[in-house]
């Protein structure tokens, strides 16, 4: 679209790849009807023949002997609502594994664990031997059911007490009603199929509904209300053309999004990233989402900002849903105000999703108020280059050295030495607390604190490749000199 971005887009490494390796790959398999094979008659393997069975399978179970577990399972699940069990008291033999789609196998010895895997593959029948990777096609993660939605989690074998310890924790965060919400999304899909167009309009549709599905159950009037905002959306909803949402990446630390950003990024077909987005923020963005790198940056080749406005433009107006990515928020020193009157102005409908300032994750990170009430009673984010790469001509200086202001400059790395100097011949005191973080949130976080005159001399040991953020107040002092203000002690780091 653009030459620039094509050529930026040609030397970037494979950043953002749409899905990085896999041990294994996750499959989820319909046996509803199916007839699969369980040889043996262990707790393990009544295991397996209920999850089988669970599945709507046709489990035949070959076993002289069966655990207590399994015989009261089969006599109890011989009326199971999906599956079925047939028992069969003797050994497994070649013949068993014709028209399978799996075979289970509990084997003691080696010996016979081999002729098991290599019988079932003769047949052609996926096969697994429990607890002997050495003969297993797949694998059984441990899952999570609130079926029709099921997650299932996998260590490849290495750690199977890890991902009992993730189910856990990912049991926490899906409520026992999403079971009903699915249910419901099943029924209505055909009926909204029916009414709304492929694209924008379904998805508008089921974003919504996604936003009341982690809520309470659904009541007995939703389905028919959802079916009513089918209707309206059919009727109203504009055609043609796509949106734009600014999307506030953060300072870097994936975790710290907003669910609404992580929706909007499963939501978009084409994400225009800047250059400070993290690979982990890019993970949880759609696969199927086309992401194109827009960064801008000082003292390299960048995307023009008239450039990133046509993308955005050509793109919604192709009916695409756009995400434009900025790292920090979107509305502190992140153009957004350019990019939302361009546009408004040709017709694009636009949202902005917030995201934490690098501000906030400065004072998060060293453990801070930027407003202790004894140190200072405002704050204020202050630009540390203009467009020309100095400082801004219209700073007011006087202001700027108030003792009870925090003040934290953005993007004032190259700028550190003069901003010092202004601040000191503007009469702001040169043993003012003073601080610089590169890369917060980030694996390779660099910090230091010292006096505003040393700021000149600290920038060497940050370098100016990567942005940084300095902050000046009183709040920054050294807690073991400080009076009547209680920070957290920051030690220099190069």
């Amino acid at each position: 679209m653009v030459v620039l971005q094509q050529q930026r887009n040609e030397k970037e490494t494979e950043r953002g790849a749409r899905m990085t390796l896999l041990a294994k790959l996750p499959v989820f398999w319909a046996l509803e009807g199916k007839r699969v094979i369980v040889a043996g008659g262990s707790e393990a393997a009544a295991w397996k023949a209920e999850l089988l069975a669970a599945c709507g399978a046709d489990v035949h179970v070959y076993a002289e002997r069966l655990s207590d577990t399994f015989e009261t399972l089969i006599a109890r699940g011989s009326h199971h609502p999906l599956g079925s069990f047939a028992r069969h008291d003797h050994a497994w033999h070649a013949a068993v594994f014709e028209d399978a789609a799996l075979a289970i196998g509990d084997c003691d010895e080696e010996y016979e664990a081999r002729a098991f895997f290599e019988a079932a593959r003769q047949a052609g029948v996926p096969v697994n031997v429990i607890d002997k990777p050495a003969f297993c096609q797949f694998q059984f993660g441990s899952i999570v059911n609130r079926s029709p939605v099921v997650v299932s989690i996998s260590t490849d074998g290495a750690a199977p007490i890890l991902a009992q310890a993730i189910r856990r924790r990912i049991e926490t965060l899906l409520p026992a009603s999403l079971k009903a919400w699915a249910e419901m999304a099943q029924r209505l899909r055909d009926r909204v199929n029916e009414r709304l167009q492929p694209g924008a309009q379904r998805r508008l549709f089921w974003e919504r509904f996604v936003d009341r599905a982690f809520r309470n159950e659904p009541s007995p009037q939703a389905e028919s209300q959802f079916i009513r905002d089918a209707d309206r959306l059919a009727g109203d909803l504009p055609t043609g053309k796509g949106h734009v949402t600014l999307v506030g990446a953060g300072p870097g630390d994936a975790a710290l999004l907003t669910l609404k950003a992580v929706r909007a990024l499963q939501a978009a077909d084409v994400i225009l990233f800047d250059d400070l987005v993290s690979d982990e923020v890019l993970e949880l963005s759609r696969r199927e989402a086309k992401r194109m790198l827009v960064g801008k940056r000082g003292g390299r080749e960048s995307c023009r900002q008239e450039d990133i406005n046509d993308m955005m433009l050509a793109l919604a107006n192709a009916g695409k849903r756009v995400v434009r990515l900025k790292s920090g928020d979107p509305m502190i020193f992140g153009r957004a105000g350019e990019e939302i009157a361009c546009l408004q102005q040709a017709g694009i409908s636009v949202d902005v999703v917030p995201g934490i300032t690098a501000a906030s994750a400065m004072a998060s990170q060293l453990g801070i108020s930027l407003t202790h009430r004894d140190c200072a009673q405002s704050v204020r984010f202050v630009t540390g280059h203009s467009r020309k790469g100095a400082l801004p001509d219209n700073l007011d200086w006087t202001s700027l050295t108030d003792p009870h202001t925090t003040t934290i400059y953005y993007m004032a790395g190259r700028t550190a030495g003069e901003l010092s100097g202004r601040l000191i011949a503007a009469g702001l005191s040169r043993d003012t607390p003073a601080t610089i973080m590169q890369s917060i949130t980030r694996g390779n976080e660099k910090r230091w604190s010292g006096s505003l005159s040393s700021l000149p001399a600290a920038m060497e040991h940050f370098g100016y490749e990567q942005p940084v953020l300095v902050g000046i107040g009183t709040v920054f002092q050294d807690p073991l000199h400080a009076r009547g203000c209680h920070g957290s002690l920051i030690t220099a780091r190069a």
